[in-house]
């Protein structure tokens, strides 16, 4: 889930919000969000906590933060109903490509 906050608060523009089923699925998504960032986007992170605990990792690039969290932890926090007044952001998962053979 993505919600643009930029009307509600002027500290950063966007949450990214991620479910992972494991601490291994929740760094693995958070290694390769940083990857594809800093390679591809040249967008380097500011910050993150969590990574060791893995329930809840936070991801800070400035203006759009990533929160990754197991199921239990994300229903406890429910930043959703937290911020409930920011707008969704539709998204749609690229297609997955095509691997030479």
């Amino acid at each position: 889930m993505i919600l643009d906050l930029r009307e509600q608060t002027p500290i950063f523009d966007y949450f990214v919000i991620a479910t992972g089923s494991s601490r291994r699925q929740l760094h693995a998504i958070a290694d390769e969000i940083d990857s594809v960032l800093d390679r591809q986007l040249h967008h380097g992170r500011m910050g993150s906590e969590g990574y060791e605990g893995s329930r809840w990792i936070l991801l800070d690039y400035g203006d759009i933060v990533v929160h990754l969290f197991d199921e239990d932890a994300r229903d406890y926090y429910n930043l959703e109903q937290l911020w409930a007044g920011a707008k969704r952001v539709p998204f749609e998962p690229a297609p997955p490509q095509l691997k030479a053979k």
